[in-house]
């Protein structure tokens, strides 16, 4: 019998893994998929973002735009005006989430059912 050798979708020094992590983390998919609708204010965001913290939100649109997902704009206001939007790129990279986002919608009832039959069994 021949072992098989595991599968790596990104060698392990592969800047391919980082942008995996940064979209599948807790917050990356979520604020691709906010900026889908069009630009936002941080405030706005924020606020359509249940849960994440501004430590957060600040952190992961930093990274997103630096790998240019999302673009940053500061309007010359006193005070600036910052808004954020999707680039090509971000967009390219938002459209496969919004099929899974879809996915996801559809299968929840599925999945919920599949939950509760496991833990009936283990219970």
């Amino acid at each position: 019998m021949i072992a098989s050798s595991p599968v790596e979708v990104f060698p392990t020094a592969c800047e391919g893994q980082e942008i995996f992590r940064l979209l599948t983390g807790r917050w990356g998919m979520v604020i691709l998929l906010s900026l889908g609708d069009g630009p936002l204010r941080y405030f706005e965001l924020r606020d359509r973002i249940a849960g994440i913290s501004d430590k957060m939100l600040a952190q992961t649109l930093r990274l997103l735009a630096r790998d240019g997902l999302v673009r940053r704009d500061v309007a010359d206001t006193v005070p600036p005006q910052v808004t954020y939007s999707l680039t090509t790129l971000g967009e390219r990279f938002r459209q496969p989430l919004e099929s899974l986002r879809a996915v996801i919608a559809a299968t929840l009832g599925e999945v919920r059912a599949e939950r509760r039959n496991f833990d009936d069994r283990r219970g």
